[in-house]
């Protein structure tokens, strides 16, 4: 049916809204594909729906060509499957928590491996029904802290969720590298360039995962690559430990006063002006140890304080700190904090009054530590090397504190930055940093579900098995705004042919009827062809409204019929190219078909 701008439900507006921060945010309300609802809430318009109609065409083709079945899951759910597995609790405040006129618990799930795994547990008990891959495209709830660009981090977002079922970790494993090919398969249809990096499974749980990341500025992921192939969400990077080293030519540890030292780079010119190293190297921010305090608030609500050391020229990369940490929240250790702890001395926090060095530690018949706040250190804080840190001693740092000698910790953790140049834990080359759209996420969870849930199967021998599970996500209209951010200029958006909502944007510009009669022919035509059609058809508005509509909306392809119709020719315009070129009326169907099929690749 061909649609028509004068009946079509849409507004473009001509100015960026108020809270938009990244061009495919501003640029699909602008265009009139989405509206704001609430904060991290949208409303889907027309265009932006055809849009997202066809992704997810995309999507279900490679999904249902690789064996996958499709079902669909109610987004509001009961509570108790999640808090058989605790991620009731371990999901936080990010869970929307819902309690009916029953007092009953339910949840707007943000994602659904309990209600597969009891799918397939209700419905299977033989090894003889596996493997099987399920799969839905679902509205997903999260209550994000801070929803922000648009589409890109919401609480409310479409996703394409899967899991495979396997009597073994055989058969997972070859579940899981069906579905990475589907996702390549995926990202290349869309268009979409992407990067698939060793990822942390976090909440997920399993024992490996991987993100499918769309390289961009804007992406709130950074990730590393280097030149021998080794790829990681920075999150997910792990730091080569030095080699031990012999303290034995160390002299005792020393307090000296620091005055006026209140950061690093002033606590490393102080050293050099009044306590210059023997070996008559200059002192530089890689010999001081900065402890770091934050508060952790476990998913039972129960809090704890974490001291974190990290070589002095490094800074803690909170991303990193909150995956290591997870579920645990983090956030910065707070002056109440302090006051309930004496021995931390801020910002002369050394670790003698900490961790296992700490006189208030104390230790229980069963190993578990008490009475001091816990200390984890970087991995290249290794045995005998030796440091400049706070000597919990306001204005006093201590020298020469040797790490196993004269003090010791509660263990490492992954909290420092990644820096570009860092060398790949691989031995692959240094790291070189980029930032990217998260897009896709494999998992191989195991059993944690199907253990948690009781999903076993009986085996050829008769023997009860428990299910080995992966898991498999495609954040789909997050896809679409990654579409958006990389397909665009300053006029407006420019779709790939594949997914636009419409393949030509036929305008009638001018006046006189014949202008508006001979293009509604061309329009009605194409639409009879095949294509679909959008038609301005406006008539009280300019030409140059309607061009810069065009561009703004971003359809592949522009047919403008207006002063060359006197000369026997119309335009047929490109938006990603910027290519115009006249045509010959009566050859004006075969050139825009023509060009649809070159955009295409040859695929309808």
């Amino acid at each position: 049916m061909l649609r028509t701008l004068s009946t079509y439900f849409l507004r473009t507006l001509r100015e960026d809204p108020a809270d938009a921060e990244v061009d495919s945010h501003k640029l699909l309300v602008r265009a009139g594909y989405v509206r704001r609802t609430a904060p991290g809430i949208y409303t889907w318009l027309p265009l932006g729906l055809r849009v997202l109609r066809k992704i997810e065409d995309i999507v279900r083709e490679e999904m249902d060509r690789m064996g996958a079945q499709e079902v669909l899951f109610p987004a509001l759910l009961p509570a108790d499957p999640y808090k058989a597995t605790n991620r009731w609790e371990e999901y936080g405040p990010t869970l929307f928590k819902v309690v009916d006129r029953k007092g009953g618990d339910y949840l707007l799930a943000p994602t659904h491996e309990e209600m597969f795994t009891l799918l397939v547990k209700d419905m299977y008990s033989s090894y003889k029904d596996l493997p099987t891959t399920l799969y839905q495209i679902q509205t997903k709830h999260r209550d994000e802290a801070r929803p922000r660009a648009g589409l890109i981090r919401g609480r409310d977002f479409v996703m394409k969720d899967a899991y495979s079922f396997d009597i073994d970790d055989e058969g997972l494993e070859a579940s899981y590298l069906a579905e990475r090919e589907t996702y390549e398969r995926i990202f290349t249809r869309l268009g979409l360039e992407y990067v698939i990096v060793s990822a942390m499974s976090g909440a997920m749980g399993g024992s490996r995962s991987e993100e499918f990341l769309h390289p961009s500025p804007i992406g709130e992921d950074t990730f590393v690559r280097s030149p021998g192939g080794y790829a990681a969400n920075a999150e997910a990077v792990t730091t080569p430990a030095p080699a031990p080293v012999d303290a034995s030519g160390v002299g005792p540890a020393r307090v000296v006063p620091t005055p006026d030292a209140p950061t690093i780079e002033s606590l490393v010119d102080l050293l050099n002006a009044e306590y210059p190293r023997e070996d008559g190297r200059a002192w530089t921010a890689a010999d001081t140890l900065k402890n770091v305090v934050v508060r952790l608030t476990h998913p039972d609500g129960t809090g704890e304080l974490l001291v974190v050391g990290v070589p002095g020229d490094r800074e803690v990369d909170m991303k990193r700190l909150e995956a290591a940490v997870a579920p645990a929240e983090v956030e910065m250790a707070v002056d109440e904090d302090f006051e309930a702890h004496p021995e931390l001395v801020r910002g002369y926090i050394g670790p003698q009054a900490i961790g296992p060095n700490s006189p208030a530690r104390t230790v229980d018949e069963n190993g578990a530590a008490s009475g001091s706040v816990r200390y984890l250190v970087d991995p290249r804080i290794v045995e005998g090397t030796s440091w400049v840190t706070g000597a919990n001693l306001d204005r006093h740092h201590v020298l020469d504190l040797v790490m196993g000698r004269d003090f010791g910790v509660d263990g490492t953790i992954e909290a420092a930055e990644v820096r570009e140049g860092d060398e790949a834990p691989d031995g692959s080359g240094p790291l070189h940093l980029e930032r990217g759209i998260e897009i896709g996420h494999i998992f191989a969870l195991g059993r944690k579900y199907s253990q948690a849930l009781g999903l076993n199967v009986l085996d050829e021998n008769g023997k009860s098995r428990v299910v080995t599970m992966g898991s498999y996500g495609i954040g789909v209209s997050r896809v679409l705004a990654a579409l958006a951010e990389s397909n665009h200029d300053d006029a407006g958006l420019a779709w790939p042919a594949r997914i636009a909502p419409f393949d030509v944007h036929v305008l009638a510009t001018g006046k006189d009827d014949e202008v508006f009669d001979t293009a509604r022919e061309l329009a009605e035509r194409l639409d009879a062809s095949g294509l679909d059609v959008i038609f301005d058809d406006r008539r009280r508005v300019s030409a140059g409204v309607k061009f810069a509509d065009a561009e703004l909306i971003g359809m592949p392809l522009a047919l403008v019929v207006g002063r060359g119709l006197t000369s026997g020719v119309v335009e047929l315009r490109e938006r990603a190219s910027g290519e115009r070129a006249e045509v010959p009326l009566a050859e004006a169907l075969d050139a825009v078909r023509a060009a649809h099929e070159r955009l295409m690749g040859g695929q309808r």
